[in-house]
C-alpha cells in the first residue's frame, strides 16, 4: 500500500540487530542504515542491540531497512526480541565456552608445567587436533562477521580476532611442517585456541550482564496480566487482555494486578503502586478514584471501568520512556563514535608496524608475527562501544524502579550539572488545592455556628473555595443546617437563607460594594491581606443593614517534606528559587513556610503562565545550568525552556501529561525525588566516565605493551575479555543505588 504524499512527518522505526560485537559494528550498522533512501536519523545501541530510525514514510521502508542491516552482515530481528524472549537460565549459551575450555586446557599444560619445573609438551599433531576445532568451529562466528566487515571496507572486533588467531594458527602449522625431523619447534596453537575461548567467555559474561541491564524493562513488562475478568450480562468472563475495550467493566480480585487504566465503580481497596512510583506505602482507593494498569490490588474486591488500554496506558508510556532513554545516545557518546570510526584501521596499521619493526630489527619471523598478533588481539573496541549505553541502561532502569523516569540521555547527562533549581509553587511545592486556613468570627463564641452557616450555603457549589469550607466543617464534624433560596452571583459570591436569616458570602470587595459593615473585623481583614491570603466574607442582612460576621482566609499548604527537600538541595550547593503567579505577599508567605528567603531574591512572584519560560531563559543566559520542576500540566513551556525539565505527576492525576512535558518525570509528589534525580544523574555520568577511562586505558596501555613484546596473545586475550566484562560489571553497580529519603539520608 502506498503512503499518501501528504504524510511527510517522519516515521520512527525500531529494529533489533543481532551480531554486533563492538563500537565499530555500531558505526557500520549506522552507515548502512543511513544509505537507505528517506532515512533522516539513526541511533544504533550496542548494549540493547537495537536501532532507532527516523525515516520518511514510503512503500516497504521497513523491509528496506532490514535488508540494509542484513547486507551489512547482521541479523535484523524484532525490536524487543531480547526483552520479550522467555527468561533464560544463568548458564544459557555457556556450551561453546565449556567446549573451548576443554579443548584448550591440554594445550595450556606445558605453560602450567613450566611453573613446577615439568615439561609436558604435547606432540605437534595432538596440538593441531585440539586447536583446529576451536579455531574453525567455535571461531566460525569471528570469520563470518569479520568477512562481512572486510567486504564493507570496515573493521570490527571479529576481524581483529579472526586475523590475529588465524595468524597464530597458520604460523604454528608452518613451523610444524617445516621443522627438521625429530625436532620439536615452539608452536603457538595454545595462543590461538585460548584467545578464542577467552573472547567467547567474555562475550558470554557480557551477554549475561546485558540481560541484567534490561531487568527494569522486563519487570515493567511483567506487570501486565494476560487475562482480565470482564463483567458482562452472564457475570464474570475471563478474556485476553488484548480484547479489553475502553468502557468495559472489569472485576479485580484481592491480590491481582489491574490490567489497564481505569476508574473505580464499586468497592474500596488499597493499591500497591511501588513498581510505578517507588512509593512503598499502599494508596487507598474508593469509588471515583483512578487506578493504573500494572499496580497491585490489596485486600478489596473492586469493579472498575476501563479508561485506557494498550499503548495508551500509563504503564505503556512508562515502558516506552524507559526504552527511549536506553536507546538514546548521550552527548558524550559522540566522542566514542568519532574514535571508533578510525579505531580498527589504526590498529591494523599498528600491527603491521609491529611486525615489520620486529622482523627488520633482526628478530625471528615467528616472534614478529606473534607480537603483531598480540596487538590485534588486545585492541578490542567492544568495551568502547559498551561503556556509555551500559551505564545509561543501568542508571535509567534503577531510577524507574524508584519513581524517576528519565526520558532522554541528554537530560540524564545534564542534570548532575544543575546550579539552579526553580520550583513552580502551586501543585509542586504545595499540595495544589485551597484550604481554609483562617476563620475569624466577629463573635468568637459563635464561631462554629457561623462556620456551619457558611458551609451549608456553599455545600452545593463546585468552587474550590466553597469546597474548602465544606471540607473544614466536615473535619470538625459539624452538622449543617438546612438552607433555602440559594442564589449565585457569578464571579462574586452566594446568598441564601438559614433559619430565616439571609446571609451573603463573597469577596470583601463585593460585600463592600453592597455597603457591608466590617465593624471590628476591619483589623483582621488587613492582617490577612498583608499575609497574602485569598479572602471571603460572611455577611448577615438584618434590620440595620448588611453586617460582616466572619472572615475566611484561604491558602495552599506546603507539601510535607518541602522545606527538607529545599534544605537538602542547598546542602548540595544548589541555588533554589520559587516561581509563582501569586501576588507578592502570598508568594512570600509560602516561601517562608518552605524555607526560601524572599529578601535574597529566591522568590519570583506575579508571573503570568506564559512568562514563566522567559524567566527560565533569563537564568540560562547568565550561564547557569537550570532545572525547572513543575507539575507538568501548565508548566510545559518553562519545563521545555530549562536545561532539564522535571515534571511531577501528582496524586490527582496528570501522569501522562507530566511524562511528555519534561526530560525527567517524578512519578510521585515527593520533593526529595528532585535531589535523588540529580544524584542518579551524577552517579550514572560518573560510571560513563569510569567506563570510558577503562575502555581507553586498556588500549592505551595494552597496545604499546603488546607492540614491544611484553605481552603474549593469551594475556592479551584475557585482558580484552576483562575489558568488556569490567565495563558491564561497573555499570551494573548502579543497580544498588537507592534514593536518599531525607537530607543526609
Amino acid at each position: 500500500m502506498n503512503v499518501p504524499v501528504a504524510a511527510t512527518s517522519p516515521l520512527r522505526i525500531d529494529l533489533g540487530i543481532h551480531g554486533m560485537t563492538c563500537a565499530s559494528c555500531v558505526a557500520r550498522a549506522e552507515r548502512a542504515l543511513k544509505k537507505v533512501p528517506g532515512v533522516q536519523e539513526v541511533a544504533v545501541n550496542l548494549a540493547t542491540e537495537s536501532a532507532r530510525i527516523l525515516v520518511t514514510p514510503s512503500d516497504q521502508v521497513e523491509a528496506r531497512l532490514k535488508r540494509a542491516v542484513r547486507d551489512a552482515g547482521y541479523e535484523p530481528v524484532a525490536a524487543n526480541a531480547a526483552i520479550d524472549a522467555a527468561p533464560e537460565s544463568a548458564w544459557a549459551g555457556f556450551g561453546p565456552v565449556a567446549l573451548g575450555a576443554a579443548l584448550s586446557f591440554p594445550l595450556m599444560l606445558p605453560m602450567l608445567g613450566d611453573l613446577f619445573g615439568q615439561h609436558w609438551m604435547l606432540p605437534a599433531w595432538l596440538q593441531f587436533a585440539l586447536a583446529t576445532p576451536v579455531q574453525f568451529f567455535l571461531g566460525a562466528r569471528f570469520y563470518k562477521a569479520g568477512w562481512h566487515a572486510a567486504r564493507a571496507l570496515s573493521g570490527n572486533m571479529d576481524l581483529l580476532v579472526a586475523m590475529g588467531t588465524s595468524s597464530g594458527w597458520a604460523l604454528s602449522v608452518w613451523l610444524w611442517l617445516s621443522a627438521a625431523p625429530d625436532t620439536m619447534p615452539h608452536l603457538y596453537f595454545e595462543a590461538s585456541a585460548v584467545v578464542i575461548t577467552l573472547v567467547l567467555l567474555g562475550k558470554w559474561l557480557e551477554a549475561r550482564a546485558k540481560r541484567q541491564t534490561t531487568s527494569a524493562i522486563r519487570a515493567l513488562h511483567a506487570l501486565r496480566p494476560d487475562v482480565a475478568h470482564l463483567l458482562g450480562l452472564d457475570g464474570e468472563v475471563d478474556v485476553p487482555i488484548d480484547e479489553v475495550l475502553v468502557g468495559d467493566e472489569l472485576v479485580v480480585r484481592p491480590g491481582e494486578r489491574f490490567a489497564v487504566d481505569a476508574s473505580v465503580l464499586e468497592g474500596q481497596t488499597q493499591v500497591d503502586e511501588s513498581m510505578l512510583t517507588g512509593e512503598p506505602l499502599p494508596v487507598p482507593k474508593t469509588v471515583g478514584d483512578m487506578v493504573t494498569g500494572g499496580t497491585l490490588n490489596g485486600d478489596g474486591r473492586v469493579v472498575v471501568r476501563v479508561s485506557a488500554v494498550g499503548v495508551d496506558t500509563v504503564l505503556a508510556n512508562i515502558i516506552r520512556l524507559v526504552e527511549d532513554a536506553q536507546a538514546a545516545k548521550a552527548p558524550i557518546q559522540r566522542l566514542v563514535d568519532q574514535v571508533s570510526a578510525v579505531f580498527v584501521p589504526v590498529v591494523l596499521v599498528l600491527a603491521l608496524l609491529t611486525f615489520f619493526g620486529w622482523w627488520l630489527s633482526g628478530h625471528a619471523l615467528d616472534v614478529a608475527i606473534i607480537n603483531a598478533v598480540t596487538v590485534l588481539v588486545i585492541a578490542c573496541p567492544c568495551a568502547l562501544g559498551l561503556a556509555t549505553p551500559a551505564a545509561i541502561m543501568a542508571g535509567t532502569g534503577v531510577a524507574a524502579q524508584h519513581g524517576i523516569l528519565i526520558k532522554d540521555a541528554q537530560a540524564l547527562e545534564l542534570a548532575h550539572k544543575a546550579q539552579v533549581v526553580v520550583f513552580d509553587k502551586t501543585g509542586t511545592l504545595t499540595v495544589g488545592h485551597a484550604r481554609l486556613t483562617d476563620f475569624v468570627a466577629g463573635d468568637a463564641a459563635h464561631q462554629d455556628d457561623l462556620l456551619r452557616v457558611a458551609a451549608a450555603i456553599q455545600s452545593g457549589s463546585s468552587h474550590p473555595l466553597a469546597r474548602a469550607v465544606v471540607a473544614h466543617a466536615q473535619e470538625k464534624s459539624l452538622p449543617l443546617p438546612a438552607v433555602s433560596d440559594v442564589v449565585s452571583t457569578p464571579g462574586k459570591g452566594l446568598q441564601g437563607n438559614v433559619d430565616g436569616v439571609a446571609y451573603l458570602i463573597g469577596s470583601p470587595t463585593w460585600i463592600a460594594q453592597l455597603q457591608g459593615d466590617l465593624g471590628a473585623l476591619a483589623e483582621p481583614l488587613a492582617t490577612l491581606q498583608e499575609r497574602g491570603a485569598t479572602l471571603a466574607a460572611l455577611a448577615r442582612r438584618g434590620a440595620s443593614g448588611l453586617r460582616v460576621v466572619a472572615l475566611m482566609g484561604f491558602g495552599d499548604e506546603p507539601k510535607p517534606g518541602a522545606a527538607a527537600a529545599i534544605a537538602h538541595l542547598r546542602q548540595l550547593g544548589i541555588r533554589v528559587l520559587m516561581l509563582s503567579g501569586d501576588n507578592r505577599a502570598a508568594a512570600r508567605a509560602m516561601a517562608e513556610r518552605v524555607g526560601l528567603h524572599a529578601d535574597q531574591d529566591e522568590v519570583i512572584s506575579d508571573v503570568l503562565p506564559g512568562d514563566k519560560a522567559a524567566h527560565i531563559a533569563r537564568l540560562k543566559t547568565a550561564g547557569q545550568t537550570v532545572v525547572m520542576v513543575g507539575d507538568g500540566v501548565n508548566d510545559a513551556p518553562a519545563l521545555a525552556a530549562a536545561d532539564v525539565g522535571m515534571a511531577m505527576a501528582n496524586a490527582g492525576g496528570g501522569a501522562d501529561v507530566a511524562m511528555h512535558a519534561a526530560g525527567i518525570t517524578l512519578m510521585r509528589g515527593d520533593l526529595a525525588l528532585v535531589a535523588a534525580a540529580l544524584d542518579i544523574s551524577h552517579r550514572t555520568v560518573a560510571k560513563i566516565r569510569q567506563n570510558l577511562f577503562w575502555a581507553f586505558i586498556y588500549n592505551v596501555v595494552g597496545i604499546p605493551l603488546a607492540a614491544f613484546g611484553v605481552l603474549n596473545p593469551v594475556l592479551a586475550g584475557a585482558a580484552m575479555a576483562a575489558s568488556s566484562v569490567s565495563v558491564m560489571s561497573n555499570a551494573l553497580l548502579l543497580k544498588r543505588w537507592r534514593p536518599a529519603t531525607r537530607p543526609g539520608g
